[in-house]
């Protein structure tokens, strides 16, 4: 991630975390520490990369949940493996273990990185998110693409990121030259999450 996309990063977290400072329910709980967040955001220590999930994942790293964070019909028509449906308006309720690590994410990445603020808020420490959301795992994970023009570098770093997308049951694709690529996906649907463009931070 760019710093131009950190510090907006940082800026949309700490306007989050504005409004909790002083607030009557944080202060029974513990206060926010919005220097230390600062700092978290900026070094890049809120949010991990699909490709680091997709291996937490893979490895089954213990004590790890992943939560998503939609709507329940959203979720219904596709999640991330292993994901459970917990909508942005009930995790305050929901109940997380002290040595959990737990990773959220949303459809573009906002309502995820708001979902970190929450739980950095009451108190949970071992918090990501994944920023560009699902749109972010279904490029990198169910559908990595390699340029035609690829360096050598990029190609290996192609077949390690092919190899994790067939076991979670992606299709890698190859561009053309003229930068289209053919949209495939195992087993023929292909999710309105591909229709998706990625977005900034």
């Amino acid at each position: 991630m760019s710093l131009a996309k950190r510090l907006g990063a940082s800026a949309f977290a700490l306007g989050l975390a504005a409004p909790f400072a002083g607030s009557p329910y944080l202060s029974a709980r513990g206060h926010i520490d919005v220097d230390y967040l600062a700092r978290i955001i900026a070094q890049g220590e809120d949010h991990i990369e699909p490709r680091h999930l997709a291996h937490w994942i893979r490895d089954r790293t213990p004590r790890l949940r992943v939560i998503d964070v939609r709507r329940p019909d959203e979720f219904a028509e596709y999640a991330i493996p292993t994901a459970e449906n917990i909508p942005l308006d009930r995790l305050p309720r929901a109940s997380f273990a002290s040595d959990e690590t737990i990773v959220l994410y949303s459809e573009g990445g906002a309502h995820g990185a708001q979902a970190w603020m929450m739980l950095r808020a009451m108190g949970h420490s071992r918090v990501y998110f994944i920023s560009g959301g699902l749109v972010d795992w279904y490029h990198d994970i169910m559908r990595p693409t390699l340029a035609p023009n690829a360096t050598d570098e990029q190609r290996v770093a192609f077949e390690n990121a092919a190899d994790l997308s067939r076991y979670f049951g992606g299709v890698p694709q190859l561009a053309t030259t003229d930068g289209d690529v053919e949209l495939r996906v195992a087993g023929g649907k292909i999710p309105r999450i591909a229709t998706l463009r990625r977005r900034g931070c």
